[in-house]
């Protein structure tokens, strides 16, 4: 797990918006100090240097625990790669 940052609030639309120093890639799990699932990262905006990065929360996450605990340190982990499917190459039939 790598650093992500500190939490900064909770956005009207019920999303966490966290101030991270790196651009994680979207749709990693995002994890509290307590290594608790809390969401996935949404999208990143902002500058390029300090990133805000909005998570999208699970509905087992407590919204008000974490509202209370603004500042908290989150940490990402990688995101699983999709496996790349390989095409089948057709072949003609000679008649």
């Amino acid at each position: 797990m790598k650093f992500l940052g500190k939490s900064l609030h909770i956005a009207n639309s019920g999303k966490l918006i966290v101030r991270s120093d790196k651009t994680p890639s979207p749709g990693a799990v995002v994890f509290d100090s307590k290594k608790n699932k809390i969401g996935k990262v949404g999208y990143v905006f902002g500058p390029t240097k300090k990133p805000y990065v909005s998570v999208r929360l699970f509905k087992s996450a407590n919204r008000d625990v974490i509202a209370k605990n603004c500042g908290e340190k989150l940490f990402v982990s990688k995101p699983k790669s999709k496996k790349s499917r390989k095409r089948r190459m057709r072949t003609r039939h000679k008649k």
